[in-house]
């Protein structure tokens, strides 16, 4: 039993027994924050002083850290939210102490933070005295161990989860009941820039993949676009109401999951009423504490760990600001370091930062997110070396293995198109890219919104998406596949070299204009192109001319037909009146493709050559 003797429900809580001045306490989390609990101790805090608060993030108005309960309590956040918590970091009337969500319960333990008493809510207890920390496991679970004191707020509507998520009653000193609704986070607004976001990373995600998911309108976006997904798993540090719609639907079934296979794991719950009522009691949703669930090496053991967290700034290296903007400290590092570690090391494993491309500034103006450099005073949370990935409503930018010149093109690509060509300027001034990169990066509106498409031929998996900048060494490898024979059928000359300089101009396309497209594969990790088509535009007589190649060890499996296909549609969309093509006559199998597809031929300039033409209609679909 307590030391203390429990006061019977209805009977007052006699916080000047169970607290002194200066002492520390913990609030609980999330939507689990003990908001009568905190409001009674105000109420009853006659001869109490300098209190200090620590919690992380809180669902509620957080009263405590208003200005006029300032001689009571002073706020130590390890993660910021909420207007109250931010105005009193932001006036220097509360701290912010950085910290990993899954070294939080370490500072408990260690008696780095000492908790004088733990001020929690609780479900009420079963039949053999055990309450369940209901919606909030994570760092709570740490904070109710290493407390000298827990004070409870019993709360009937408080769910029973699963996992190791219960507290007998004798481990509780004092406790109030009090019945509330469970804190709720409204569904965010969508705009088309977090619809085209969520749809990206959907993209990203393959089926039988275990999902760690954020907080926030991109998240909810991503859950949206994975309805048509199978067998997909979660293990993350929060849920919400979209992981109960996939659940409820079969596309989250943890059944391909190598670590707690069956089951949605997380350390809280934070959502709607439906969210609350779906995991009281359910058996295929269990809650762990923060040092299990964030755990860099836990989060590993399971393969295809796909990790999806917000930013509110990146560079064009890849460093990645969450917590701050510029010196304004506005929210905290939570799980995503933890999660994008996991991910990385996970086998076949995704670590994605999703954001829009642009925000408003004070003034309302338009500011790009994808920065040259960090606005002064930003805090990278996550460091280049991190993120394989970084989405915006403008692509996929794929930065593992790319280097500083290669990532800066991949990044600019992502970015808002008005600020591309600034961009551009600015990382040239750092030679971070070469003089000779002089075509920001373009996108390709006819090919559909995730600008790629997948085939398969003689069952490999293929990417049809276009030639980007970044893809001037991938070119290079391309070109050096290729046999004299190939070469010669191609450039109709023995060429020997394709340099850096040759390769970016072949890779920088206005593709508003002219168009480049590869087919790609995967060898493992690493990217492939396979074949590569592309057509010049010609204003004067608004026509197009083609060529293509394709690397002999895949020819004669329809590459070079789709290819040509794709072409001929994004022509047809542009209003192009016609495209041609200039093929040495002992090049049989490219004229017969070219033939195959419509193409009518007559002698071209030289005798070695034939003209092929494919009338269009010269006006938009």
């Amino acid at each position: 039993m307590s030391s203390l003797t429990q006061p019977k429900t209805g009977d007052p809580i006699p916080w000047t027994q169970l607290l002194k001045s200066g002492y520390r306490i913990f609030v609980g989390s999330h939507a689990a924050v003990p908001n009568e609990l905190m409001a009674d101790l105000i109420a009853n805090s006659r001869g109490l002083n300098d209190i200090e608060v620590t919690q992380v993030f809180t669902l509620s108005d957080n009263i405590w850290a208003e200005r006029k309960y300032a001689e009571l309590f002073t706020v130590n956040a390890l993660y910021i939210g909420g207007t109250s918590i931010r105005n009193a970091v932001a006036e220097g009337r509360a701290d912010y102490t950085p910290t990993f969500l899954s070294e939080v319960p370490k500072l408990f333990s260690d008696n780095v933070l000492p908790l004088d008493a733990a001020l929690i809510m609780v479900s009420p207890p079963d039949e053999l005295g055990y309450c369940s920390l209901g919606v909030s496991v994570d760092v709570v679970s740490s904070a109710v161990k290493n407390a000298t004191k827990v004070i409870a707020q019993i709360n009937p509507s408080m769910p029973r989860t699963n996992g190791h998520s219960f507290i007998h009653r004798d481990q509780i000193h004092a406790w109030m009941t009090a019945d509330a609704p469970i804190p709720e986070s409204p569904p965010p607004e969508m705009d088309q820039a977090v619809e085209q976001i969520g749809q990206y990373v959907s993209v990203l995600v393959e089926n039988g993949s275990t999902l760690q998911i954020g907080m926030g309108k991109v998240h909810d976006a991503v859950l949206r676009y994975l309805g048509n997904h199978k067998d997909l798993g979660v293990h993350s540090e929060m849920i919400s109401d979209g992981v109960a719609r996939l659940m409820k639907s079969g596309v989250i079934n943890n059944r391909k999951k190598t670590f707690h296979r069956g089951k949605t794991i997380t350390s809280y719950c934070m959502g709607s009423k439906m969210l609350y009522d779906f995991v009281d009691g359910n058996p295929h949703v269990e809650l762990y504490p923060a040092e299990h669930v964030s755990s860099p090496v836990n989060i590993a053991r399971n393969e295809k760990m796909v990790a999806i967290n917000s930013a509110i700034e990146v560079d064009l290296t890849g460093q990645v600001v969450s917590d701050s903007i510029g010196r304004l400290l506005y929210s905290g590092i939570g799980g995503q370091v933890d999660f994008i570690r996991g991910a990385a090391l996970s086998k076949g494993g995704k670590p994605i930062i999703a954001l829009p491309s642009t925000a408003q500034d004070k003034n309302g103006k338009l500011i790009s997110r994808i920065v040259a450099s960090l606005t002064p005073g930003s805090g990278v949370v996550t460091s280049r070396a991190h993120v394989h990935y970084v989405v915006t409503e403008y692509g996929i930018a794929s930065l593992r293995g790319k280097s500083v010149r290669e990532r800066t093109l991949e990044m600019i690509r992502i970015a808002h198109p008005e600020f591309r060509r600034e961009l551009l300027e600015k990382v040239r001034e750092f030679y971070w890219v070469p003089e000779y990169q002089a075509q920001a990066p373009t996108s390709i509106a006819e090919l559909g919104p995730v600008e790629q498409k997948e085939y398969v031929f003689d069952d490999i998996t293929y990417t049809l998406r276009p030639l980007r900048p970044a893809d001037e060494r991938l070119l290079q490898e391309f070109f050096y596949t290729h046999n004299k024979e190939t070469l010669l059928m191609r450039y109709n000359h023995h060429v020997t070299q394709m340099s850096r300089e040759k390769s970016c101009s072949l890779v920088s396309v206005d593709q508003r204009r002219d168009l480049a497209l590869c087919f790609t594969d995967r060898d493992g990790a690493r990217e492939v192109i396979q074949g590569v088509g592309r057509y010049y535009f010609s204003e004067a007589d608004n026509s197009c001319e083609v060529a293509f190649v394709i690397k002999e060890s895949r020819r004669g499996k329809g590459i070079a037909s789709t290819l040509l296909k794709e072409m001929e549609s994004i022509a047809r969309k542009r209003g192009i009146a016609k495209m041609f093509a200039c093929v040495r006559r002992d090049n049989k199998p490219m004229l017969s493709i070219f033939e195959n597809n419509g193409f009518t031929y007559r002698p071209g300039d030289t005798m070695d050559e034939l003209y092929l033409e494919l009338a269009l209609s010269g006006e938009k679909d």
